[in-house]
């Protein structure tokens, strides 16, 4: 599958990017206020804590250390909350007029969600306008923009997209007993009996974290038919469309041959997927773009020791889904904003928060910071990674298959990822996709179900 990427897609350039002076306006009192960016002042100052879910440490570290070169008397303090636990820490939160300044939007259904999150934030056009310009929209990715505004307001500065329909592999694993990334069925139960045979788990997915089964579900079901898992979440295709059936049916039969592992309906994909992997207990684990951060020798070796492992970071490498459906319709990526920084309306520290949130998605300073990560794809469009500054554990082995990703995510322009399912519907999906795993529900029976819920929902 690698091989597939670097035929069909040029590589990225590996020059540097300039960087640029940020040209953010924000309100000049350290205690806050309306933005107004026509007459006042950038805040330079202040102290603002900074809410969210996604990436962690040391790579939200790393961006506010960034920011400290170019704005050295903000403080920003970091609160990371579990995925699972962001929406029920921050309402409280967001009440109160200490405590958080900035906090983190997502699209959709998506934890986070701006249609939920958006009204406690300010609306920043203005500001991106004075930052960037009459033509900012066109600067930015219409992902990032039409996810955080609401009813006009842009909400949050969208930091970059991330995309699913990948699986990332421990190489090292791999090379150890002469296996190669499987690209079907097949092969995929093949590379799952011989690990199997040496006691090493073949694939880890925390299917007990619904949201990713959505993601692999909708990865399957562009193996299946691309475009129709969209068609359904938009109420434009049933349910109960044979192709969508065929993929439920695909999903359960991962559980029913055992390339899903033992107890995953019990398990999260954060912490224990992600430390089945980073442990080296298994070879292969679903998941997206965001996981590229884990190629740079630092990053991984934190992740690994926090999942217990003492060992010398791996070659991890990240390859599309397999043609499990055995149609040839392989390489789906799909995505949305991973997330955007908002402004409490709550806020006291108004200034410096909107300097902050303005930085880290509109200069090329905080863009380059983001690409150079790996996490995200950057939400400025003329921003790519600077691969000279880029660590990668493995460079000869993964610059060209990252790169090649990086710039496949890039060009995808109508795939949505959670933008396009609703609460009710991310929730019944969810439902579900855990009853046919389980097998309290058939395929066909969990079709209706979602037929039902999307006519009476819309």
């Amino acid at each position: 599958m690698v091989t597939k990427w670097t035929k069909k897609i040029a590589l990225l350039s590996a020059a540097a990017v300039a960087l640029a002076g940020l040209a953010a306006c924000a309100d000049t009192s350290e205690g806050g206020g309306s933005i107004d960016p026509v007459t006042t002042e950038k805040a330079t100052s202040g102290e603002i804590v900074w809410w969210g879910f996604t990436p962690g440490s040391p790579v939200n570290e790393g961006y506010i250390e960034a920011f400290n070169k170019e704005y050295p008397d903000i403080k920003v303090t970091w609160k990371q909350t579990s995925i699972e636990d962001y929406d029920a820490a921050i309402r409280p939160a967001l009440g109160n007029t200490e405590g958080l300044d900035v906090y983190q939007l997502s699209a959709g259904s998506a934890n986070g969600g701006a249609a939920v999150f958006g009204p406690n934030a300010i609306d920043l056009s203005a500001a991106v306008e004075q930052s960037l310009g009459a033509d900012w929209k066109d600067q930015l990715s219409a992902t990032g923009v039409n996810a955080l505004t609401i009813d006009g307001e842009l909400k949050a500065l969208a930091a970059g997209a991330v995309f699913s329909g990948t699986i990332f592999i421990n190489q090292d694993l791999f090379d150890k007993y002469s296996l190669k990334a499987p690209t079907n069925w097949d092969e995929w139960k093949s590379v799952c009996d011989t690990f199997k045979k040496n006691k090493v788990g073949c694939f880890i997915q925390g299917a007990g974290q619904g949201a990713f089964n959505i993601d692999t579900v909708h990865a399957i079901a562009d193996n299946v038919a691309p475009g129709n898992f969209v068609k359904a979440t938009k109420g434009e295709l049933d349910w109960t469309d044979p192709s969508l059936v065929k993929a439920f049916e695909l999903w359960k039969k991962l559980f029913d041959e055992g390339i899903m592992q033992d107890g995953a309906l019990g398990q999260m994909q954060y912490p224990e997927a992600h430390n089945g992997f980073m442990s080296g207990k298994y070879a292969m684990v679903m998941m997206g773009t965001w996981y590229l951060q884990f190629l740079s020798p630092d990053v991984m070796k934190a992740a690994m020791e926090g999942a217990g492992s003492t060992d010398e970071p791996f070659t991890m490498m990240p390859i599309y889904f397999p043609d499990i459906a055995g149609t040839g319709h392989t390489g789906s990526l799909f995505g949305d904003v991973d997330y955007g920084q908002a402004v409490s309306i709550n806020s006291q520290n108004k200034g410096p928060a909107t300097t902050f949130a303005l930085w880290l998605g509109t200069s090329d300073a905080g863009q380059q910071a983001i690409a150079d990560s790996l996490n995200l794809i950057p939400a400025l469009k003329k921003i790519t990674p600077d691969w000279n500054n880029v660590k990668l554990v493995n460079e000869a082995k993964q610059a060209e298959p990252t790169k090649a990703l990086v710039q496949a995510a890039s060009a995808v322009t109508d795939a949505p990822r959670f933008a396009t399912i609703n609460a009710d519907m991310n929730q019944a999906l969810m439902d579900a996709l855990a009853e046919i795993a389980a097998g309290k529900a058939t395929p066909q029976q969990a079709a209706e179900t979602l037929k039902t819920q999307q006519e009476t929902v819309g």
